[in-house]
């Protein structure tokens, strides 16, 4: 996808639960909680790391993890796939 493109659709997606699928494989499954011109940043479920204790302060961001725009190969609402 064009960088251009996933940024309008992460501005779309903001606050909401997405599967971002990264141009390696890696897939990240939680709510978009910040977009800028490079990075997305999404708060997984259940937390960092799947233990419920979240990301908020954790390395100074406080916005989860984040994932360089030019890295997303697609983003879909995880929404759609599980009800």
């Amino acid at each position: 996808m064009h960088p251009h493109k996933v940024y309008n659709l992460c501005c779309r997606y903001l606050g909401k639960r997405v599967c971002i699928t990264e141009k390696n494989g890696r897939k990240h499954v939680g709510r978009i909680t910040r977009v800028d011109r490079h990075m997305v940043w999404i708060m997984p479920d259940g937390g960092f790391g799947g233990y419920g204790i979240g990301y908020w302060g954790f390395g100074g961001s406080g916005f989860g993890i984040g994932i360089a725009i030019g890295a997303i190969a697609g983003i879909a609402l995880a929404n759609a796939f599980w009800w």
